[in-house]
């Protein structure tokens, strides 16, 4: 039964269309919004473009990553509002609205999963399944005080779901508690197949951290600190990021290249109006030439074989989940610029090489949210939600 009334303006004004679920499972009673880039049967799928909305149709089935929850007893409420053609970090979508940030409500819900997140945020739905291409899941997670997950790539079924990059594209979820998006890891991710150690070593980024607000990174090594006490030792160290330009370039053709192949047919051929921003990615994406994408794809493997060795099997890492808290709804294009030029050098780490990332909440700056970040090896995922459980009741520990 979708919502009654969506104040927060986090989902597609679809019809209402009865989806089935069980009566009874992990998830009995849990209400689920869906990513309007998930197929649902007898609903259309809009991808956050009114063009792409208008040649999709009504789906006759149902995405397995949103059947598996319905499955488990979970209750569709609703599909949900997300950025452009998924091809944003910010939360605004020219055509269909910006979703309220229920934690920081002067500021953006992040993108492109930005109606998932308003709606768990807000209180309108309890499990909030979104996707992960660049930080999609990440950076709304962090802005609206959400736990978030991009998985190992691959590690989730995206049949149904329309495509942007698919070699760097994932399934994930929004929680507003731990317990519930644990339930969630046991229900979608079944059996890690590289589990961490039982006492996993934790590294703090030093240098990753300089990529942040220094009030925010504050806030966020404040929170590190309280869980020392109960989580142990966290070293600290550098990890060479000096190639962090070259990093963010292969990504940005990599994925470029990809949503090109993905979109640029259905573009050409209507040339639809795009939103601001979306315009000019899209016309980057266009002019990324072959000789870039083999430059980048060489960049990529060196990346993801260099960090590989240095987790190991048993090492997560520590960074900060965005580079400060979410923008101001009122910022210009120039601040929403550079703070999605400052938010990949983050995002690149799992974004490059596949590897799981969870985003937990546990620091605030200026009253609004931001989150820590755990990034483990690949194959990781399960284990890695369950730390990210007992790091967040750690850093959650407040000294008399």
């Amino acid at each position: 039964m979708p919502v009654a009334d969506d104040s927060l303006r986090a989902f597609m004004p679809y019809p209402d269309v009865p989806v089935a679920s069980v009566a009874s499972g992990p998830l009995a009673g849990q209400r689920l919004a869906v990513k309007d880039l998930f197929d649902v049967t007898g609903y259309p799928t809009s991808m956050g473009s009114p063009v792409f909305l208008a040649a999709s149709g009504v789906s006759a089935t149902t995405a397995p990553v949103v059947r598996q929850l319905l499955e488990a007893g979970a209750q569709f409420v609703g599909k949900t509002i997300c950025d452009e053609f998924a091809y944003s970090m910010i939360g605004k979508n020219a055509h269909f609205g910006t979703p309220v940030n229920a934690a920081a409500p002067d500021r953006v819900p992040g993108g492109s999963s930005s109606g998932s997140a308003s709606a768990v945020a807000g209180g309108l739905a309890d499990i909030g399944l979104g996707s992960d291409t660049g930080g999609s899941t990440r950076f709304p997670g962090s802005f609206c005080g959400l736990f978030s997950i991009r998985p190992t790539h691959g590690r989730l079924s995206l049949e149904g779901a329309a495509p942007m990059a698919p070699s760097f594209d994932t399934a994930g979820w929004f929680t507003r508690d731990a317990v519930l998006f644990e339930t969630v890891a046991d229900v979608l991710l079944g059996e890690d197949t590289s589990p961490l150690g039982d006492e996993p070593e934790l590294h703090l980024a030093d240098d990753v951290f300089a990529f942040a607000d220094p009030t925010a990174a504050a806030a966020l090594r404040a929170a590190i600190q309280r869980a020392t006490l109960r989580i142990g030792d966290i070293r600290g160290q550098d990890f060479d990021v000096s190639d962090i330009g070259d990093l963010v370039v292969a990504f940005r053709r990599l994925q470029g290249r990809e949503a090109w192949t993905s979109l640029g047919a259905l573009i050409e051929r209507y040339r639809p109006p795009l939103g601001p921003g979306v315009a000019e990615r899209i016309a980057f994406a266009r002019a990324v030439t072959d000789a870039e994408v083999e430059s980048a794809s060489i960049v990529r493997d060196e990346f993801r074989a260099r960090l590989a060795r240095i987790l190991g099997s048993d090492r997560v890492l520590l960074l900060p989940s965005a580079p400060d808290v979410a923008p101001l709804l009122a910022d210009g294009d120039v601040e929403l610029d550079d703070f999605r030029t400052r938010a990949q050098r983050l995002a690149v780490f799992a974004s490059l090489t596949g590897f799981p990332q969870v985003t937990i909440p546990v620091a605030q700056k200026d009253g609004a949210p931001i989150g820590l970040s755990l990034l483990g090896p690949a194959g990781s995922d399960r284990a890695l939600v369950a730390l990210a459980h007992r790091f967040h009741r750690a850093a959650a520990l407040r000294l008399a």
